[in-house]
C-alpha cells in the first residue's frame, strides 16, 4: 500500500514536470502565448486520473508560485499570476476539477475523458479572458478578449486534448498496473 502512494507521488512530480516543460514550448502570438501547456495538464489528468491529476496541477502552480521559472517564458512567482494570463494559470485548477468531476461521474473511457478535456479547457477559456480583461492595461471589451485571446488556440487545442488523450493512452498502456486511477 505504501509502495502504491509513493509511486502515485512520483507520478504526479513527473507530470508535474511535463506540464513544466510544455510550459516552456513558447510561440508568442499575441498577448497571450501559445503554449503546450495545457497539453502536460491533460496529459496528467488522463495519465493520472480526475484526483492525482489535479495533485499534479497543483504542485506545478505551487512551484510557479514559489518563483521557480516553471510558467511560460522561463517566468515563476505570485506576479505572473497577477499579470494578464494569470487567470490562465487559475483555470488549469478548475480545468483538473471538471475533468475529474465527469469521469468520476461517467468513467474513464474515451468519450468522458474528451468531454472532460473539453469542458475543463472551457472553464480555462472562462476564467483566463474574465481575468485578462481585468488585468490588461487596456481593458478590452469581451469581443477583443475573445478574439485575442480564445478564437486563435480552439483548433490548436482541439489537437493537443486529441493527442493529450493518445499520449495518455499509449503511456498507461506502456505503464501497465504500474499507474493507478
Amino acid at each position: 500500500m505504501k509502495t502504491a502512494k509513493i509511486n502515485q507521488l512520483v507520478y504526479a512530480a513527473l507530470m508535474a514536470t511535463l506540464i513544466s516543460v510544455c510550459a516552456w514550448i513558447t510561440v508568442p502570438i499575441g498577448p497571450v502565448p501559445f503554449t503546450l501547456q495545457t497539453f502536460g495538464v491533460f496529459c496528467a489528468l488522463c495519465t493520472l486520473g480526475g484526483a492525482w491529476g489535479t495533485v499534479s496541477v497543483l504542485v506545478y502552480l505551487g512551484l510557479g508560485l514559489i518563483g521557480l521559472p516553471v510558467f511560460s517564458g522561463f517566468t515563476g512567482g505570485v506576479g505572473k499570476l497577477a499579470g494578464p494570463t494569470g487567470g490562465y494559470l487559475i483555470g488549469f485548477i478548475f480545468a483538473a476539477l471538471a475533468f475529474w468531476g465527469v469521469t468520476a461521474l461517467f468513467g474513464t473511457g474515451p468519450l468522458p475523458s474528451l468531454l472532460g478535456m473539453a469542458l475543463g479547457n472551457f472553464l480555462c477559456y472562462a476564467f483566463g479572458t474574465a481575468w485578462f480583461m481585468l488585468a490588461a492595461s487596456s481593458k478590452p471589451s469581451l469581443a477583443a478578449a475573445l478574439t485575442m485571446c480564445v478564437l486563435p488556440y480552439v483548433v490548436p487545442d482541439l489537437i493537443k486534448i486529441a493527442c493529450a488523450y493518445l499520449f495518455a493512452k499509449a503511456l498507461k498502456a506502456r505503464l501497465g498496473k504500474r499507474v493507478r486511477m
